[in-house]
């Protein structure tokens, strides 16, 4: 049977509940538009008295009728015999079925599908109320009930109600794709005319480009990782390709990195995945919650999702010394629920030995110098500008830190072409009482 005598647009509903279309929405069901139906199969035998005494011997199949739709079908196909009893009839037949089968049956949209009693799939129209009769007389107004025994000659092969669909919708996406590649569509980016077989369209804007025009697109956003950028290149068009698209038009190697980045910007998204520590492996690891144990699933690896350190237990996490300015600012700005936080994943003992060494860092560099030699941290209280290191005993300059001669330390400040030549007492605060003193004595 020829689909493309089918409406242009039709509703479909299914669901495994009984109810108006309205309830079978809100009850799980699902509601798609469809432009092409499946094709009823007409099968057929003329026996040798064909046409002068008996009619061709037939079976009627069709996956998106019901059984007691299908009956009535076949029981006009037989009013149709008698009226033309003696003449060929299969044309007559053919022509009803084509043409005439939604109106005798009063399908309209929304056309919904539901599983029967005995697993069989049924169907109703919105023109029809599911408890009264369907009136599929048509001509020779006869009424069809639900119960009426079905015609042995009414076929209809379909597995399960979700398989049914799923067959609707794969044949109406093929027939859709027949239709766009025998068309000539224009590219808006190489504004050239070409056959829909040479395009490819956005299935939510429907937006039609070549495939040339876009492959070289999809590739340059691709090796420059926007991977989330595969949109519609119509201005103000938010409409993305599918990873199917992506796949038919790029090269197997693009496409795995495709792939692998979306797939690692989604776990990115994920507050439950965490990455293996280990620079060689970054496997993504599911996150148990209320759990700071990960394992690597691919090195076995057991780790600390919050330190990322080895597997410590019940331990605090421990805190290196790039991290304690971090965490001292971390815990300073925080409020009184993050500070516990962080008290429990590093322990309050930690966190106070960070703030007092943060503390005394912070002095340390505001009032003492280090030693050139050693590093060990002096403070100058007063006298001259050639210090002693308390830690190695190395004389230096406290003010250009120089390394000074054991021997003779004070050359540095007598020679002239020194950057320190006559500092030796620059910059020292003299008591006045000292002086006076010694002017008594």
């Amino acid at each position: 049977m020829d689909h493309d005598t089918w409406p242009q647009l039709i509703s479909v509903l299914h669901t495994r509940l009984f109810g108006n279309p309205t309830e079978c929405l809100q009850n799980g069901g699902f509601e798609y538009t469809i432009c092409f139906l499946p094709p009823l199969v007409l099968n057929f035998e003329l026996p040798p008295d064909y046409p002068s005494t008996s009619p061709p011997a037939f079976t009627l199949s069709g996956k998106w009728l019901s059984p007691t739709q299908l009956t009535a079908l076949c029981k006009h196909l037989d009013n149709l015999w008698e009226e033309h009893r003696g003449c060929v009839v299969l044309f007559a037949w053919m022509q009803f079925l084509k043409e005439e089968t939604l109106a005798y049956l009063n399908i309209a949209s929304p056309y919904e599908l539901k599983m029967g009693p005995q697993g069989n799939v049924q169907s109703r129209t919105s023109l029809a109320p599911p408890n009264t009769e369907l009136d599929f007389g048509g001509a020779t107004g006869t009424t069809v009930d639900q119960e009426e025994f079905v015609d042995e000659r009414a076929v209809q092969d379909v597995e399960s109600l979700s398989s049914l669909i799923r067959e609707i919708l794969d044949f109406d996406q093929a027939q859709q794709k027949k239709c766009f590649n025998s068309k000539m569509y224009l590219c808006n980016i190489c504004f050239c005319e070409k056959l829909g077989s040479e395009c490819m369209y956005f299935l939510e804007c429907r937006h039609v480009y070549c495939k040339a025009c876009l492959k070289d697109y999809f590739e340059i956003q691709i090796r420059d990782g926007q991977v989330h950028c595969l949109n519609c290149p119509e201005p103000k068009c938010s409409s993305v390709a599918t990873p199917g698209q992506v796949k038919e038009l790029v090269e197997e190697e693009l496409f795995a990195r495709y792939d692998r980045l979306l797939l690692q910007s989604t776990l990115d998204l994920m507050a439950d995945v965490v990455y293996c520590p280990r620079p060689c492996c970054q496997t993504p690891v599911m996150q148990e919650p209320g759990c700071t144990m990960g394992i690597c699933s691919s090195c076995n690896y057991a780790f600390c999702t919050l330190c990322k350190m080895t597997y410590h237990g019940v331990s605090p996490c421990k805190v290196t010394a790039e991290k304690l300015i971090d965490l001292r600012n971390e815990y300073l700005e925080a409020d009184e629920t993050n500070k516990r936080f962080l008290e429990q994943r590093y322990g309050k003992r930690v966190i106070q030995k960070a703030l007092e060494e943060m503390e005394s860092k912070e002095w340390l560099e505001k009032n003492s110098k280090s030693c050139p030699s050693c590093g060990t941290h002096i403070e100058k209280l007063d006298g001259c500008n050639k210090m002693t290191c308390t830690g190695c005993m190395q004389y230096f300059c406290w003010i250009c830190m120089g390394c000074l001669s054991r021997a003779n330390p004070y050359r540095h400040f007598n020679d002239p072409s020194s950057p320190c030549f006559n500092r030796l007492f620059q910059a020292v605060d003299i008591d006045g009482d000292i002086w006076e003193d010694e002017i008594e004595d």
